[in-house]
């Protein structure tokens, strides 16, 4: 088995991925159906096979990329389409967990597959060899374990687990087809049940339940200390279950107890008694209407059941004073330190359950994984966990100590952490990538975007004119840039700093420019959220890496203001229909993926996609450099073509219309009409040229008028509080 464990180590640079151009999914179920729609993400021709044909208008929407992307999925059934499947390069299993059946379709899908084909099941309990016991050799060393997390495109996680007779070759190949076509974090498991993630957080959630019993929390309680404030999910414990369906683990912690006897924690596993009796009454979580969680009344109230009496109250919050202290510590391994080192319930549950965790987690590792570290990525890419049981233990000093373990080097995945820094003040860093190539890093909360980040922007332009090549600006934190920091503008406001906040504005604008006309290539890297500024900055670079998960838009309409960086500017110079940009920008539209964007016009049709988050910087720096020897800096245009009158006069109707039939209010037709005499190209009439300049100071008059308004500042000010909208 040894031979696999040095997957990580592989790249597209060592070893070539497998050549998948057609895919074979044998279960049209949650898991199946999603598969293929992700691999139509990549690409990838998807045959999507049942007992009954599936129909296609029944994959979610939200599975794939861009609607387009679904026309790659055919569907058929087993009867009548199975021979189909002899075109496939890689066929994959994902029918229910039953070896019976399993081996029944396999027998017939041996009959029909090329050779060379790649044969796997998506199996989470099944032991491999039990599936192809008695295959003959050649297709054996074809099989392995593909074992997705649901829903395949946002769970970075791909466990792979090789069979006892699967070619090292053939791991290796399909491993980085894994990594750089399908965009997956790739584990290698070996063939034990529930392989690395499902086991440990099999456990890790059988011991909430326990430590919740013993210390007499509530499940709000339970909620509040195994989300974010420990470095997991919003969606904590309860809710996750209530997501996930109550049937579904009860499954599986079931299905482990009676794979695992000689796994001394095996008891540990046993669904408790609430847990059980929640089943018998029907209350399964949401697709039920309710679990430990509901909704009641016409305003959808929550309510919340007590696991005692099961019985529901109305949702209470939680106080604990320990996790109030906490939460006022920023850093999470500190918060971590200072949680677990209390004296109160909270913090007997926090550490009781990480050092259960780690202690399982120890014990098994010969048993499940190749390295701790295997174990630690398997957490934090499937169930969402900032840090391992492994990392934790570190962090917390608990005891046995962690084995020795180095996190195998990734050629083309890039910690910009460990790159020397250039220059670098709280907001931002630059660093240098390597091969002449400089790198801007945001690192503020959010990525929010103050003076420190635009101070090192221009210093990193003047870097890159005088020392480097190449300019990518990318970053790794949870977004990208949610944009300007709202809380200066509002306070910018309040005080009446007018020329204050327009130098602001102005400096941001140029800095924006300085982007689009730099003498060397700018790459900007955009992921997850390029919000509001965040957008801005990427609409003016040069060339855009952008991860294939980007929800990226202009949303300044939702706090009461327009775009006020050139996003208004660079939308009508680029698309030309001023209607469409009104629409983006007054609807606050925000893309559901990279291809998305590119439909809305966000970015441009030439810019390039990454679908493994964790090369995004690596592909970018790759572009940048690739555009060193034939770049030409561009100049500031005069001839962006606007509408004049006509065209505002069009826009200013379908506001009015909207206010008569009470769609908007009379704040939201202000600010509509500012972005539409922007988009025309000011109060001129006929249609005309303007310059981008021109433009830039329409959206600083109306982004500086807007801020003066007591709705706007009144919108600034609940988002801030609320993190939600206000329609006044």
């Amino acid at each position: 088995m040894q031979a696999f464990a040095s997957f990580a180590t592989l790249s597209p640079m060592t070893i070539r991925p497998a050549a998948v151009r057609q895919v074979a999914v044998l279960g049209a179920g949650t898991m199946g159906a999603r598969i293929a729609a992700h691999c139509a993400n990549a690409g990838i021709r998807a045959l999507l096979l049942d007992l009954k044909t599936p129909s296609l208008k029944d994959l979610p929407a939200n599975a794939f990329y861009a609607p387009a992307a679904a026309a790659l999925v055919t569907a058929g059934n087993f009867d009548e389409h199975l021979p189909q499947i002899a075109s496939a390069d890689w066929i994959v299993e994902a029918v229910t967990e039953n070896l019976t059946i399993k081996r029944d379709l396999w027998a017939r899908v041996l009959v029909h597959s090329k050779p060379g084909a790649i044969l796997s099941t998506n199996t989470s309990g099944i032991p491999l060899h039990a599936i192809t016991e008695g295959w003959p050799d050649e297709a054996s060393s074809r099989f392995l374990g593909t074992h997705f997390f649901n829903p395949p495109r946002y769970l970075y996680l791909l466990e792979l687990i090789p069979g006892p007779r699967t070619a090292p070759e053939l791991m290796a190949r399909f491993g980085a087809f894994a990594d750089v076509v399908l965009g997956k974090g790739v584990v290698v498991c070996k063939d034990t049940p529930n392989f690395i993630a499902n086991r440990i957080g099999s456990f890790f959630g059988a011991t909430v339940y326990q430590y919740m019993r013993e210390l007499e929390l509530t499940v709000e309680e339970v909620d509040l200390l195994t989300g974010p404030l420990i470095g997991l999910p919003k969606s904590a414990s309860f809710r996750l279950l209530d997501i996930v369906g109550l049937d579904v683990w009860h499954h599986v912690s079931r299905n482990l107890y009676d794979l695992v006897p000689d796994d001394p924690w095996r008891d540990r596993f046993l669904p408790p008694g609430f847990l059980t009796e929640m089943m018998q009454r029907g209350w399964l979580g949401d697709k039920t209407g309710g679990g430990f969680y509901q909704r009641r009344g016409p305003k959808k109230d929550i309510f919340c059941l007590d696991w005692r009496t099961l019985e529901y109250h109305e949702a209470a919050k939680p106080r604990l004073p320990e996790v109030e202290a906490a939460k006022l510590i920023e850093d999470l391994p500190t918060r971590l330190r200072a949680l677990v080192a209390g004296s109160g319930k909270a913090a007997h549950f926090v550490r009781w359950l990480f050092r259960d965790t780690y202690e399982y987690a120890h014990e098994r590792l010969a048993e499940i994984a190749h390295s701790p570290h295997d174990i630690d990525q398997a957490m934090r890419w499937g169930y969402g966990h900032t840090y391992g049981p492994f990392e934790l233990a570190g962090i917390l000093g608990l005891q046995p100590a962690p084995p020795a373990g180095v996190a195998a080097a990734r050629p083309g995945v890039v910690n910009l952490k460990d790159l020397p820094a250039v220059e670098s003040n709280p907001g931002a860093t630059l660093r240098d990538l390597g091969d002449g190539c400089l790198g801007l890093e945001f690192h503020s909360k959010m990525n929010s975007l103050g003076e420190d980040a635009i101070s090192l922007l221009y210093r990193g332009l003047g870097r890159l004119e005088q020392d480097f090549d190449a300019l990518v600006i990318a970053n790794q934190g949870e977004n990208f840039s949610v944009g300007a920091n709202l809380m200066l503008v509002l306070l910018g406001a309040q005080e009446e700093e007018w020329d204050e906040l327009s130098a602001a504005i102005q400096r941001f604008q140029n800095a924006n420019m300085a982007i689009k006309y730099a003498c060397k290539p700018v790459v900007v890297a955009p992921h997850q959220r390029a919000l509001g500024g965040g957008c801005e900055i990427a609409l003016h670079a040069p060339r855009v890496q952008a991860q294939a998960e980007l929800y990226m838009g202009l949303v300044e309409f939702g706090v009461g203001l327009i775009p006020g960086a050139g996003g208004c500017k660079e939308l009508i110079a680029r698309l030309k229909d001023p209607r469409k940009v009104y629409e983006l920008i007054g609807l606050a539209k925000v893309s559901s993926s990279a291809e998305n964007a590119k439909a809305l016009g966000l970015l441009d049709k030439a810019a390039a996609i990454t679908m493994n988050r964790d090369r995004l910087i690596d592909d970018a720096k790759r572009t940048a450099l690739s555009m060193v020897a034939t770049y030409r800096a561009g100049s500031p245009r005069n001839d962006v073509q606007v509408g004049g009158d006509p065209a505002y006069a069009a826009l200013h109707m379908g506001a009015w219309l909207m206010r008569q039939a009470e769609y908007i209010s009379d704040h939201d037709v202000l600010i509509a009409n500012k972005l539409a005499r922007i988009l025309t190209g000011g109060a001129h009439p006929g249609e005309r040229q303007v310059s981008e300049q021109h433009l830039l100071d329409l959206e600083r008059e109306a982004f500086l008028s807007l801020c003066g308004t007591q709705k706007t500042q009144d919108r600034m000010a609940h988002m801030l509080k609320t993190g939600k909208a206000l329609r006044n």
